[in-house]
């Protein structure tokens, strides 16, 4: 799902369609099409799509030969996914150099916070539910607050228990399927001191991820592009011995290389938003 920009500085997602149904070659040149204007290219995508894209993927990775198209696939509800790619995309904006920007995803992963309001836990299988709660998703009427990440949390709407969420200044975002309920923007957010709410259409994917399309799904996250760049800029850096970009950490996501045992960081990475 590519979420609207929120400035025009943001770079325009280029999506790919139907990738599990269309004839290998028309996969293969739309990516090369891509790569040929852009020269690097960043994929983003949920675990929650079907394994004949995954398996796409990598195939037109590997008939390209090439080492300037990444695949990125956080284990994150759709929204989450979503979001990061948004972030991507305004740092994309930023002059970061390709494999950085490429590298970047796993460390705002860390700034996000992706959850969801179900009608049911019956078939979630991405957060432990314990006995009680499945036993309570057979009662008419049942709301269940849910925490993927950073750290899972089930609560049932309308009891003492709260839900944990993030101790810096973030921006919540809503998308909500076929279940009336406000709480995530009405009750939530507020309790979380969120700076900003804002609502999006609910991905593909969600349904699946979280095991019933009864749901409202809500993501925080960092909307400065500022902040952003400063949390990417500041991380720790090394080269990649094999294709000789700059990476954040020791993994080349182009090329799959990893940095040699004794490898010294080009930079001390800086965690905390400001």
């Amino acid at each position: 799902m590519a979420l609207p920009a929120q400035d025009d500085r943001t770079v325009p997602a280029a999506v790919l369609n139907d990738l599990d149904r269309q004839p290998m070659e028309h996969s293969v040149d739309a990516v090369r099409t891509l790569l040929d204007r852009h020269g690097h290219v960043i994929v983003v995508y949920s675990d929650a799509v079907p394994a004949a894209v995954n398996r796409r993927l990598h195939a037109v990775r590997s008939l390209l030969e090439s080492d300037r198209l990444a695949l990125f696939r956080p284990e994150l509800p759709p929204l989450g996914v979503a979001v990061l790619a948004r972030q991507l995309r305004q740092l994309a904006a930023c002059g970061i150099s390709p494999g950085v920007l490429a590298s970047a995803g796993p460390l705002l992963t860390h700034y996000v916070h992706c959850g969801a309001v179900l009608n049911s836990v019956i078939r979630l299988d991405r957060v432990p539910v314990g006995l009680k709660a499945h036993a309570k998703s057979w009662m008419p009427g049942s709301r269940f607050g849910v925490i993927a990440h950073p750290a899972p949390q089930l609560i049932r709407v309308g009891g003492e228990a709260t839900l944990t969420g993030p101790d810096f200044g973030s921006w919540m975002l809503v998308a909500k399927g076929r279940l009336e309920s406000d709480w995530a923007g009405a009750t939530l957010a507020p309790a979380w001191n969120m700076a900003g709410l804002r609502e999006a259409a609910l991905p593909a994917e969600s349904a699946a991820w979280w095991g019933t399309g009864k749901l409202v799904e809500f993501c925080t996250y960092l909307p400065d592009p500022l902040v952003l760049y400063q949390l990417v800029t500041s991380a720790r850096r090394s080269v990649c011995h094999w294709c000789g970009i700059d990476v954040i950490g020791d993994h080349c996501v182009f090329c799959s290389a990893t940095a040699p045992a004794g490898d010294e960081p080009v930079r001390e990475a800086h965690t905390s938003p400001e």
